[in-house]
């Protein structure tokens, strides 16, 4: 039978599509992301309308991302920490892009 090595072949010629990507910018939330990042602020950022607008981060090249919603969530919790910077909102995120939407693996605030 030659079926079952075939699909094993092919398995491992999708394993690509879903690797990981890693993305560093700044954090805003989507009702902010035209606005001047340098006075953003955390505080703005998980004000209740906000934060309900969801999160993504800003590209070097102003390309904007959105987060999914556990990336919204996993933002949300660390803007909140008490350790978190109150501006220049830097973040390095790691997951698989969907569109123009990260589906968040693991977010980190830099």
């Amino acid at each position: 039978m030659r079926y079952p090595t075939l699909f094993a072949a092919l398995s491992l010629l999708a394993i690509p599509c879903f690797a990981s990507d890693t993305w560093t910018g700044t954090i805003v939330d989507v009702m902010c992301k035209g606005k001047d990042l340098s006075s953003h602020t955390s505080k703005c950022a998980v004000m209740p309308n906000c934060a309900k607008s969801g999160f993504g981060v800003v590209l070097a090249d102003g390309k904007f991302l959105k987060f999914d919603e556990s990336g919204n969530a996993m933002a949300l919790k660390r803007l909140k920490a008490p350790s978190a910077k109150e501006k220049d909102l830097k973040a390095k995120v790691t997951g698989s892009l969907d569109g123009e939407v990260i589906k968040v693996e693991s977010f980190e605030l830099l």
